[in-house]
């Protein structure tokens, strides 16, 4: 599939651009300076949709090898870890209307490439995309093991949180999971709010902990680096097959 450009309207454009500033005003100070480092890397237009191979290609595969692919909405687990596997990144290419600006019940175009793409500059972060589609691949036939994989991933890719020193030195919390920087209610709520709990990274607990999908999450996850996702891929592996064993 390709990503044809053309058949974007002037209303496409007009909301891409309202969702792009929209989050560019609340993610200075909350979202990982990996990823405020990765906009400008990627070369992010904010007046336009991205044009995949003409936007993001040629910046993001010399950084990472990744490079961003066109799907027709959600895929098959073993598509989907295939090409994440190969560090090709699956992105839709329809994008939400006016009426759905602050909700969808599917990723959209702004979510895959606004939310995710960014970090994909970070070398640690895409080696721990890479390896872990790998496993997904290993068990793509296992329910119960795909289950666990996709609470792990949403707890990271999706919905992560990091300890980080800001550009000044501070160190703080920040965001970079994709689900929640491409979402406005979310940003502030996944940081400022009360209500749910943060709780530091753990591999077993995120295998068996379930997930919500219509409302902001009742827990996060903190990571203190993305060297510390990375190198918790045989840990990762290692948990997977003992849970796998004790449920069989």
């Amino acid at each position: 599939m390709i990503q044809d450009y053309s058949a974007y309207t002037p209303d496409d454009q007009a909301v891409w651009k309202l969702l792009f500033e929209r989050q560019m005003e609340r993610l200075p100070g909350r979202a990982s300076q990996a990823y405020m480092d990765g906009i400008v890397a990627t070369g992010f237009p904010n007046a336009r949709i991205p044009n995949f191979e003409e936007d993001l290609n040629p910046r993001l595969r010399p950084l990472t090898g990744w490079r961003v692919v066109a799907v027709p909405g959600l895929i098959g687990n073993r598509e989907f870890f295939e090409l994440m596997a190969d560090r090709q990144f699956p992105a839709t290419t329809w994008l939400r209307t006016r009426d759905q600006l602050d909700y969808l019940p599917e990723p959209d175009m702004f979510h895959d490439t606004f939310g995710h793409v960014p970090v994909l500059t970070n070398t640690h972060f895409c080696d721990f995309l890479a390896a872990l589609s790998r496993i997904a691949l290993a068990h793509v036939d296992n329910e119960e093991a795909i289950q666990m994989i996709a609470q792990l991933y949403w707890y990271t890719v999706e919905f992560g949180l990091i300890q980080e020193n800001s550009s000044l030195g501070r160190r703080g919390m920040r965001i970079y999971g994709g689900g929640i920087l491409s979402s406005p209610g979310e940003t502030i709520y996944a940081l400022e709010s009360d209500v749910p709990q943060r709780i530091p990274y753990d591999v077993k607990t995120l295998l068996q902990t379930p997930y919500v999908i219509d409302r902001f999450q009742e827990r996060y996850f903190v990571i203190d680096s993305y060297e510390q996702l990375y190198h918790s891929v045989p840990e990762i592996e290692a948990t997977l097959d003992e849970l796998l064993a004790v449920n069989s």
